[in-house]
C-alpha cells in the first residue's frame, strides 16, 4: 500500500460529492449499533471539539447535535475512521434512546420472511 490516506496517520476524510461521510454510532458500553447518520467537515470538527455527536441533516440541510432538543445526547468516547477514510465510527455513551421514535436503537426491526418484525 502506498496511499497515505490508507496507511498514514493524518486525518483526511474522503467526503463524497455532497461533502459527506457516513457516521456509524455504537454504544460504548454494549457495542450495540445505535444509528447511522452523515457528517460533513464542520460536523466532524464540532464532534471532535465538543465530544457531542454532531451530524449534517440532509433533509434540513443544517448541522444538528444529537439530543439538542430531546436531551438524548450522544457523548463521544472514541472516534475511529475506516481504512480509506470514507466512514466514521462514533463510539458513544447515550443519555437515552438514540432513535427519534423513542427506541433505544434505530435498528429495532428485523427483516423477516413476512415483512418486518419488531425487536423489543
Amino acid at each position: 500500500m502506498s496511499d497515505a490516506r490508507e496507511t498514514g496517520l493524518d486525518l483526511d476524510p474522503r467526503f463524497d460529492a455532497a461533502g459527506l461521510v457516513m457516521a456509524v454510532v455504537t454504544d460504548a458500553a454494549t457495542g450495540e449499533l445505535l444509528m447511522v447518520a452523515h457528517m460533513n467537515a464542520e460536523a466532524l470538527a464540532a464532534t471532535r471539539a465538543t465530544r457531542k455527536a454532531t451530524f449534517w441533516s440532509r433533509s434540513r440541510r443544517t448541522l444538528w447535535v444529537k439530543g439538542e432538543t430531546s436531551g438524548n445526547m450522544l457523548h463521544v468516547v472514541d472516534l475511529r475512521v475506516d481504512c480509506d477514510q470514507d466512514a466514521i465510527w462514533v463510539i458513544a455513551r447515550p443519555d437515552g434512546p438514540a432513535c427519534h421514535t423513542g427506541a433505544r436503537s434505530c435498528f429495532y426491526r428485523r427483516i423477516g420472511n413476512d415483512g418486518l418484525e419488531r425487536l423489543d
